[in-house]
């Protein structure tokens, strides 16, 4: 039997309107080899300088982590020749980064919890782009010198479920910052995996594989997987030793397997230097007191939700597992309504209707669209069935709640006079179930129901119905 052990390194790509050490745009989608300058060029004579926002938002996400901030950090030069890296080494923080020892709690579907530790969150920039077309290799810098945060967690996770909790969950950190817009996608949220195996019980660390440049879970769900089996298999097949090197490797989506890229450097091989053409970063208290300001994150939006709301811990969980879906909902329960039908409302019907990769802000229904839906519900308009009607209508033609209900003739009779009319009928003519009713064959009350609403062609308010049948068969 053995233990998988899973470090990983991500790279946010933090949302600052210019690059790490210039003053081009980092925007995305320009053509290429437009947003840039002579420092992102890594042309001779060519001066960094350090972008403050940068490492305002370095700073609360090292609060978010209940991370240590080094007020003292230093930026070095990792050196290694890449097509898509101009200058030749990567600018950088190796000894001491910007942000120290943190932690990150996962949530697990059944309750539990489990806290990873953050190694350190240290700033850096960006290399460019290869494009490959066939034959020919094109070079884009226009994501060269862009500001990433790697954010190292320590070897703590044991399952490929684990790593996608912790990503998940640094994800929606990220977002709920505001620091970045983590489109994976695009790429400003990608991340390298670190896999080895050892037998249980064993305490030492062996030789691990990275899996490199991964931007969707789904894939390094897989990727974490296949690798996990290969190591498995060299153990057992007494070749550990030979097949398993430390190395970089890439993930195939279309086989599902990965492949050596290139032998993995180990930091001697990066010959790190402190970058002669930048001081080193000093933080004071004052910096501190004022980037460590942070809005409500996931587990505190969490927990007001249980405690205001009433919500069940899992549903919870759901809400506020996306920025967007947790404003969604707090917006509706500005209108008034039950927590537990906007739950319900907005987890099952409504993303129930969103096609495969809409999200919640491309949505047709607004909050309050929504909201006043419920309400109609709720005030006994129209009822729950009726109400997926409207829903529907609403997703593919604009228009408000009210009107749908009127125009498609939904409203709910609530008029006691003309529901007991209907109820009357209905018991004059089944006179023999009435007596077997009164008998004590309480299940035909169901039919009295059935008959009542089929009459009112489903427009009747079925708890009125309820009541004022009791009243008559009493």
């Amino acid at each position: 039997m053995f233990e998988v052990i899973i470090g990983l390194e991500v790279h946010a790509q933090l949302n600052t309107k210019s690059k790490l050490f210039c003053s081009c745009a980092t925007s995305f989608g320009e053509e290429p080899n437009t947003n840039v300058c002579p420092t992102c060029l890594g042309l001779p004579g060519a001066l960094p300088v350090l972008n403050k926002e940068a490492v305002h938002k370095a700073i609360m996400l090292g609060t978010a982590l209940k991370a240590q901030i080094n007020q003292k950090s230093v930026f070095n030069r990792k050196n290694y020749f890449y097509p898509d890296l101009p200058s030749g080494y990567q600018i950088s923080q190796f000894e001491v980064p910007v942000v120290g020892l943190g932690e990150l709690t996962i949530d697990f579907p059944d309750g539990r919890q489990k806290t990873i530790g953050v190694t350190r969150a240290h700033l850096e920039n960006d290399a460019g782009k290869n494009i490959h077309a066939g034959t020919v290799s094109h070079v884009d810098l226009n994501r060269a010198g862009t500001p990433l945060l790697e954010i190292v967690s320590e070897p703590d996770m044991r399952s490929a479920e684990e790593a996608i909790l912790y990503l998940k969950k640094l994800h929606s950190i990220v977002r709920y910052l505001g620091i970045s817009d983590a489109n994976m996608q695009e790429g400003s949220f990608r991340c390298d995996v670190n896999v080895s195996i050892r037998p249980k019980g064993d305490t030492n660390l062996y030789t691990r594989c990275e899996i490199k440049n991964m931007n969707s879970f789904r894939f390094i769900e897989k990727a974490i997987h296949y690798e996990v089996n290969r190591h498995i298999e060299a153990w057992e097949d007494g070749v550990h030793s030979t097949e398993i090197v430390q190395e970089t490797r890439l993930f195939d989506p279309s086989t599902g397997e990965t492949r050596s890229m290139r032998g993995k450097e180990d930091a001697a091989d990066y010959r790190y230097f402190p970058d002669p053409d930048l001081l080193p970063l000093i933080i004071t208290d004052e910096m501190v007191k004022e980037y460590s300001k942070i809005p409500e994150l996931p587990d505190e939006k969490k927990e007001r939700f249980v405690k205001e709301y009433g919500l069940k811990e899992y549903d919870a969980s759901v809400i506020t597992a996306s920025l967007e879906m947790a404003n969604f909902f707090d917006e509706m329960m500005k209108e008034g309504i039950s927590a537990k039908n906007a739950t319900t409302w907005l987890t099952v019907e409504l993303q129930g209707r969103l096609k495969e990769g809409v999200t919640i802000e491309q949505s047709p229904i607004t909050s309050k669209t929504l909201a006043t839906l419920v309400k109609r519900i709720e005030d006994n308009t129209i009822s729950g069935k009726a109400a997926k009607e409207v829903l529907d209508y609403l997703m593919e033609n604009d228009s408000d709640v009210d009107s749908v209900i009127e125009k498609l003739g939904l409203k709910q009779v609530s008029d006691d006079g003309a529901l007991l009319a209907i109820i009357d009928e209905i018991l004059n003519a089944n006179q023999d179930k009435v007596a077997e009713y009164k008998s004590g064959k309480e299940k035909m009350f169901g039919f009295f129901v059935g008959q009542a609403m089929k009459a009112s062609k489903g427009s009747a308010n079925p708890n009125k119905i309820n009541d004022l049948l009791k009243e008559r068969l009493a």
